[in-house]
């Protein structure tokens, strides 16, 4: 089963480990604007909407996209970062299973194993925490939502390392970290 953690406990924790959160009961963090932070993008299908000055910081990644940003999301989370992972909507459960992912989202959750009624009704984003474990229905969940996203992104955040992913809804995994050693060996 797929351990919900509470949204209370999902910011406090990500504040004290020097996060803060971009809007109310949301899923986007990043770190403070004036901590030098390093990037490295992931991007599947090609994307005019990046702008120029990005272009050192991505990857792009060869089809199938999906499999290929999932699989390479797997290896730096048992390699690089193995523990426990959290996955969150950037905005919040409510929105994403009665609007903007409603078609789709629900039957996704329940195909992992959980149960889309338990989310919901929740206005905040509460995680979905997935053990080392449990990297098959992660596994299933990254590729759904990479396939099936038109509008809406999602934040993947390791428990206990200073690195945030946002899984983007143009096939694209966007990583963000303080350690420019860690940046460094995220190459696909």
């Amino acid at each position: 089963m797929i351990p919900v953690i509470e949204y209370a406990e999902v910011l406090q924790r990500m504040t004290e480990r020097g996060f803060r959160c971009n809007y109310p009961n949301g899923g986007s963090f990043s770190f403070d604007p004036k901590t030098p932070t390093h990037t490295r993008a992931w991007i599947g299908p090609p994307d005019s909407t990046i702008r120029p000055e990005f272009s050192q910081l991505i990857q792009m990644i060869d089809p199938p996209y999906e499999a290929n940003l999932t699989s390479g999301l797997l290896r730096v989370w048992k390699k690089l970062m193995p523990g426990r992972i959290w996955l969150m909507p950037m905005s919040h459960w409510h929105f994403e299973l009665n609007f903007g992912s409603r078609k789709w989202l629900p039957g996704l959750l329940q195909k992992i194993g959980m149960d889309p009624e338990v989310l919901i009704h929740r206005s905040d984003a509460a995680a979905l925490e997935f053990s080392p474990d449990q990297s098959e229905p992660l596994a299933q969940l990254v590729h759904g939502l990479l396939e099936n996203l038109l509008a809406s992104d999602f934040t993947i955040a390791f428990c206990d390392w200073p690195v945030l992913c946002a899984l983007h809804h143009h096939k694209q995994l966007w990583w963000t970290t303080l350690d420019p050693e860690f940046a460094r060996k995220l190459s696909f």
